[in-house]
């Protein structure tokens, strides 16, 4: 096989774990976009779908912990973030009461997982967590399963949209516009869900 044909995807992976890790602490990187592009660049290598969404579920997990390692020891930068931005100071106190309100284990579950598909949700999840006086314990081990979730998600929508057009920027495309929609709607039902409503409130 041309190394070229190799190297040449390996680097849209790079990129794509690097947004992945990154995009807890900053939210408005493209991760999703780029992991499906991956997908997309590497589609002739076999076995990579598998490869890649289990990179983009351990990145996603490891940009979990470090944003809640940094949140736990009080890091200058994390606390001046949320000094300059009341908005998201404010919804990282709502997150942080209803985890440690009279919230089941189900229902905190559910928060951390559907928390990966609502924009910023996993920022604000991380920070309050990383706040609260609580052991993280439970919620690490549901953010291990939010991760994988979300990687077979993304990951899976690439590869459909892959064998199913004829054209990468169309496969792109397409993909991109089903995970907006789909994180439309998911925050949408979020709305509808009062214990889920955290999330969103204040948008």
């Amino acid at each position: 096989m041309d190394a070229n044909a190799v190297v040449a995807p390996a680097w849209y992976c790079a990129l794509a774990l690097v947004a992945v890790l990154g995009d807890a602490f900053l939210p408005f990187l493209p991760s999703g976009t780029l992991v499906i592009l991956a997908v997309l660049k590497t589609g002739q290598v076999g076995g990579s779908p598998l490869l890649l969404g289990a990179g983009v579920a351990l990145a996603s997990f490891l940009g979990d912990l470090l944003l809640l390692h940094l949140a736990r020891r009080g890091a200058p930068a994390v606390n001046r973030r949320l000094e300059r931005r009341p908005r998201l100071a404010a919804s990282v106190a709502r997150v942080q009461r209803a985890l440690t309100g009279r919230t089941t284990s189900r229902t905190a579950a559910a928060i951390v997982i559907v928390a990966r598909f609502v924009p910023a949700g996993r920022t604000v999840l991380d920070l309050a967590v990383g706040h609260s006086p609580n052991r993280p314990w439970t919620f690490l081990r549901w953010s291990a399963v939010a991760a994988v979730v979300w990687a077979a998600y993304i990951v899976s929508l690439g590869w459909l949209n892959l064998h199913w057009f004829d054209t990468e920027w169309l496969s792109l495309a397409i993909s991109c516009l089903a995970a907006t929609v789909i994180s439309s709607a998911v925050v949408q039902l979020v709305r509808r869900r009062r214990r889920l409503a955290v999330l969103v409130e204040g948008d």
